[in-house]
């Protein structure tokens, strides 16, 4: 039986097999060359905005005195 199977022909693509898969990859790439190789990737684009949103916040984490010294600190306010 093994005889039988090492006989028969070898495997062979279809005719221009080759030509349509370049071709299709050739749409595929041209369809996503707007966009940066990293954007196209859903986890970067979602981290981006997480970012994003993180940096850009209304400052509610700053105490409101900031700039200005504590009553009790002992020191004088300028004048």
């Amino acid at each position: 039986m093994l005889r039988h199977l090492q006989l028969q022909p070898k495997a062979q693509p279809p005719p221009f097999f080759y030509a349509r898969v370049q071709a299709r990859l050739g749409r595929q790439v041209a369809a996503t060359a707007g966009l940066p190789a990293w954007l196209r990737r859903p986890l970067y684009a979602a981290l981006l905005g997480a970012l994003v949103l993180t940096v850009s916040g209304d400052g509610s984490g700053v105490p409101a005195s900031a700039g200005r010294p504590s009553p009790y600190s002992g020191q004088q306010l300028p004048q």
